[in-house]
């Protein structure tokens, strides 16, 4: 439900009378204005999207071309020693009768690289997801074809590649559809879509909460495809109003069920990618009241899924046979509290055995299940927790993963042996102290690193794995690091907050630039306090840390401490413990991290502490100054 605390955010600030809006100092005003309003402190190097191709022994990337003004094109670097060439120019992306090239919003490359699929003239549908148009550009025969051209402009959402390069599957309002590549021949999969029944696509619900944009999966031999079906009819509707875009308010409703209303009855099935009956596949009870978040082929003749309970304490990950529709149980994930999905099922040992995600032990890690569910074995050991996988080498028998055993505001590659035996090593440099996010190649031999700090903006290197070498920086952009040094002279302060029962908390601070320890000051908390994320990283926070540095030089100090209950790499116990607590425990520790705040700072005014978040931190806003 964050979506509409959101719209409900935004649009208080709108509503803001004139004259309260003109009482902001001009100081701040300008500062607002420059961070947000102008490119001062954004990034003017740019890197990606990226794509690693041939293993990772090449990448390709968009780059502004040097022959064709404001436009870009792709191109392509060998890994080991950056050799660089045109991949695709941008003068070869020119629609007939156009006078400008196709803007490439996004691209994805077919399995032998000869074709090329470009996402352009994109509108926003819902939150994240958008509809655009798509084209392929053959590299061959430097032809560019129009995808769905006989239908209205900007309606085509998720296209994709078959395995075998040769078709193109995406959605048009709400139906499935083929295209051949070699003679533009289209195959309608599905039917029966309307303003309720969707097919290919999700509801708000699986987009908002479950992470999941696009409806339908490939199988790996080109052959078939399984996709969700949704059944809207009797979820309650919401109007959301738009009062910023046109003269009048415009109206737009969707379906949307409240806590413990209707809802979408959701279903997965099977259909040739040339036509005919969808086999569905057969899952017992209430299709209103269980969820199938994920879902992914399993080998060519087998669909995996998971299946939540709408009280979300179980999640059961079910194979199914995409001939005939039926399902057997591979392993079932039960929580007192509420379970996880994981984002991806990945197989190894030749579909033998899959990777698994639990919290089972106290700790979240990475387990090996075999695919009959009959033998589990603990690839990750220790006392802290495996925040993500981040990629598999299995040829060199290595999984590479995201932790932090020491600081929970900071991130870390580590890779550990596939067979569970053997001490983990840090892969990441130990004198690198922040955040680090990796991007490893099929190959496990490269990666693209982003490093952060709270204070310092993200720089972008490629490494060799598994010694972390450095091969060349991609993004390190001095004059905008040059530009947030002189907005930020001083770092983000991290601290440690008791809140009494032996818990204590992580938190920042941010002081004005001419911070003077004899003054008092007022304190500004920045929460967000529920599941669904951290407030306290050590990580470059864009122009919401600029804009907190801003509100500080006005005589502020703003603070943030994260709650029990966020997703900090902590352990179980320590996210659950929120479990029927939202709003309860987050206020209550909140309050506990001020009253610790104000009395062991002096410099801090008891009396002068205003509270805000965004979404859910709009909540726990409420919470606190309710409770």
């Amino acid at each position: 439900m964050g979506h509409w605390r959101q719209v409900f955010g935004l649009s208080l600030l709108g509503w803001l009378p004139t004259n309260l809006r003109a009482q902001l100092p001009a100081e701040l005003d300008a500062k607002v204005k420059q961070i947000f309003g102008s490119n001062q402190f954004g990034a003017r190097q740019r890197f990606g999207p990226v794509v690693w191709i041939e293993g990772g022994a090449g990448y390709a990337t968009l780059e502004p071309s040097a022959s064709v003004a404001e436009a870009t094109e792709i191109v392509r670097y060998t890994t080991a020693s950056g050799e660089r060439s045109v991949f695709v120019a941008a003068k070869d992306l020119l629609p007939v009768g156009a006078q400008a090239p196709l803007a490439i919003e996004d691209y994805a490359l077919s399995p032998d690289g000869t074709k090329v699929l470009i996402f352009t003239n994109s509108e926003r549908v819902w939150r994240q997801n958008t509809r655009g148009d798509y084209w392929v550009f053959n590299r061959t025969t430097k032809s560019l074809t129009q995808l769905g051209a006989k239908g209205p402009p900007a309606t085509l959402m998720y296209a994709k590649f078959s395995p075998t390069g040769d078709r193109v599957a995406y959605v048009r309002q709400g139906e499935l559809y083929v295209e051949r590549l070699a003679d533009g021949a289209v195959t309608r999969l599905t039917v029966g879509a309307d303003s309720v029944h969707v097919n290919g696509m999700t509801d708000w619900v699986y987009e908002e909460e479950f992470g999941l944009r696009d409806g339908f999966r490939w199988a790996p031999d080109g052959t078939r495809l399984a996709y969700w079906q949704f059944d809207m009819s009797g979820v309650g509707t919401f109007s959301l109003l738009n009062n910023t875009d046109s003269l009048y308010p415009v109206v737009t409703p969707i379906q949307y069920p409240k806590v413990g209303t209707t809802n979408s009855a959701v279903r997965v099935g099977v259909v040739s990618a040339d036509g005919g009956p969808t086999t569905w596949l057969s899952i017992p009870d209430d299709p209103r009241e269980n969820y199938l978040p994920r879902m992914e082929w399993a080998g060519p003749d087998e669909v995996v899924l998971q299946r939540l309970n709408r009280l979300q304490n179980t999640n059961q990950v079910l194979l199914a046979s995409a001939a005939t529709g039926t399902t057997r149980p591979a392993l079932v994930e039960r929580d007192s509290a509420w379970v996880d999905v994981v984002d991806e099922i990945q197989w190894l040992n030749q579909g033998r055995e899959f990777l698994w995600v639990s919290e089972r032990d106290g700790w979240r890690h990475v387990y090996r299940v075999s695919r009959d569910g009959t033998a589990t074995t603990l690839v990750t050991r220790g006392a802290y927790d495996v925040v993500s996988v981040a990629g598999l080498d299995e040829k060199g028998g290595w999984l590479y993963y995201i932790a932090s055993p020491n600081n929970a505001t900071q991130r870390y590659l580590y890779r550990t042996k596939l067979n569970g035996r053997g001490a983990a090593e840090e892969v990441t440099p130990a004198v690198q102290s922040g955040t680090h996010g990796y991007d490893i190649s099929p190959d496990g031999r490269w990666a693209f690193h982003t490093y952060s700090t709270a204070s310092t903006p993200p720089s972008i290197t490629l490494v060799a794995l598994p010694k972390h070498a450095l091969v060349r920086t991609m993004v390190d952009d001095t004059a905008r690091r040059q530009a947030i040094a002189a907005a930020m002279p001083k770092p983000v302060e991290f601290l440690k907050v008791p809140v009494g029962d032996g818990v204590v908390l992580d938190g920042w601070m941010i002081k004005p630039r001419d911070f003077d320890p004899a003054r008092s000051y007022p304190l500004l908390m920045y929460v967000y306090g529920e599941p669904a994320g951290q407030t306290v990283t050590d990580q470059w926070g864009g122009g919401s840390t600029l804009w907190y540095q801003a509100i500080a030089d006005q005589g502020y100090i703003v603070a943030s401490v994260d709650n029990r209950g966020t997703p900090a790499p902590r352990g179980r116990a320590w996210r659950k413990v929120v479990y029927r607590q939202i709003g309860i425990l987050s206020s209550a520790e909140q309050a506990a991290a001020v009253r610790w705040l104000t009395s062991n700072n002096r410099f801090l005014d008891p009396k002068r502490v205003a509270i805000w978040g965004w979404s859910g931190g709009a909540s726990s806003t409420l919470q606190a100054m309710f409770r």
